[in-house]
């Protein structure tokens, strides 16, 4: 072999190397995540800080390490062409080919890819300084940004100017490993799902009903309705004129009280009553919930499409979607379902669909004119049942236990047996 083609030997071994130390870059910085590098740059470990930088704007390296290595094995597949030709002639061609499927592959690609997934944080802190200086050359950077700039103008639309991105089925899923995997606990996925779940819940899926309100007429003595809200538990009660559907305001447990104190307890109760909100039953919690802390309000009256009274919604119930449950000294504990002794399920009318979709491992329709279980079986039914009625859904046959008057206040779930299809004789 001359001088020239042993340096052509040097070569090929440089760029295999320089292909493999980016190739364990690419994955071992795509798999250390933000939250991750920000936490070993909070330990001082060596080379985090580039880490973390690196790891905010994943797009403006992937691209460009993505681009060094293609680069590297194209380089190195030419010269090992060459040389293959120079000395086996026209055969030399196929002995390059299979020179480079397995030097490129082995060397190149599996070695480094594998040992970064195996030591992600070791790999990806050894990588970011050379990463980091490489993409602060101007001329890679311009010709990275070229190529995406034409890859973008063959494929119109987003193309590829949008980032690396995850969906929330994707994330819903990472938690679950985590969970599994004992990284996070049960409690913080739950908590994560709530958050994620928070921003599609309309009012109408966490108020309280027209039914259950608790409302006190205008004219009624402030005296009377401190004795209400003492034994009803309540700090704040909406107060109405001509009906449930005319509100014109809301009493405060404090403003009773100190009304009686100054002895005005004969007044009407409209004459404190303070500036009742309102808002639709669409409306998202996540926006009802920046718009009390804003304003500095508790309650909202909800109405529906018509503009009469739906319900009513409290910051407690907002925070109750995020959290679970908030039982206070003065609240009555109910169980929303419990499981039978055969087998079935007994559950509160006022269930959300999805949670009993969710506790029974069903798929009960959801996008219908209804989101509780109390609202699935009237719409399945078309009218007002009688207790022991029942409707079958989907494999699942719904009873409705408990009635008053035209409201089902529990439900019996039962699973029914799959069909078995008879042969067509």
């Amino acid at each position: 072999m001359t001088n020239g083609e042993w340096l052509m030997v040097v070569a090929i071994v440089a760029l295999v190397a320089v292909a493999a130390f980016f190739a364990m870059a690419e994955t071992a910085l795509t798999r250390v995540n933000k939250v991750k590098a920000l936490t070993l740059e909070e330990e001082g470990r060596k080379g985090a800080p580039r880490l973390a930088r690196l790891a905010q704007h994943p797009e403006r390296f992937l691209n460009l390490v993505l681009l060094l290595v293609l680069s590297c094995h194209l380089a190195a597949s030419a010269l090992i062409t060459i040389l293959a030709e120079r000395h086996f002639g026209g055969a030399g061609v196929v002995i390059a080919t299979v020179i480079e499927v397995a030097v490129i592959f082995v060397f190149a690609e599996a070695i480094p890819k594998t040992y970064a997934v195996q030591h992600s944080e070791r790999a990806a802190l050894l990588a970011a300084p050379a990463v980091s200086v490489v993409t602060g050359l101007p001329p890679l950077r311009l010709l990275a940004r070229g190529l995406i700039g034409l890859a973008n103008f063959i494929l119109p639309g987003k193309g590829l100017k949008q980032g690396p991105f995850i969906s929330e089925e994707e994330l819903l899923a990472l938690t679950d490993v985590a969970a599994d995997e004992e990284v996070i606990e049960r409690e913080e996925r739950t908590l994560i799902r709530s958050i994620l779940e928070f921003g599609d819940t309309v009012v109408r899926e966490v108020m309280v009903p027209r039914p259950d309100m608790l409302s006190v007429e205008g004219r009624d003595r402030v005296s009377d309705v401190i004795e209400l809200t003492i034994s009803a538990g309540k700090s704040r009660i909406p107060v109405y004129d001509q009906g449930i559907d005319d509100i014109v305001g809301v009493a405060f447990a404090k403003d009773l009280l100190r009304a009686e104190r100054e002895g005005n307890g004969d007044a009407e109760v409209r004459t404190i009553a303070r500036e009742a909100h309102f808002v639709p039953e669409t409306k998202r919690v996540n926006e009802l919930m920046r718009e009390m802390q804003k304003h500095k309000f508790h309650i909202a009256l909800v109405v529906d499409e018509y503009g009469g009274t739906a319900g009513l919604v409290t910051l407690e119930d907002l925070i109750e979607e995020l959290v679970g449950e908030i039982v206070d000294e003065d609240d009555v504990e109910e169980s929303p379902w419990e499981r039978l002794a055969d087998g079935d399920m007994r559950v509160t009318a006022k269930m959300p669909v999805d949670e009993l979709n969710e506790l029974i491992d069903t798929e009960l329709p959801e996008d219908g004119d209804w989101d509780t279980v109390g609202g699935l079986v009237f719409g399945k039914l078309g009218h007002v049942p009688t207790e022991g009625e029942t409707v079958d859904v989907d494999g699942v046959r719904l009873t409705a236990e408990k009635v008053q008057g035209r409201r089902i206040n529990r439900v019996r779930v039962s699973k029914l047996p799959p069909k078995v299809h008879e042969p067509e004789e």
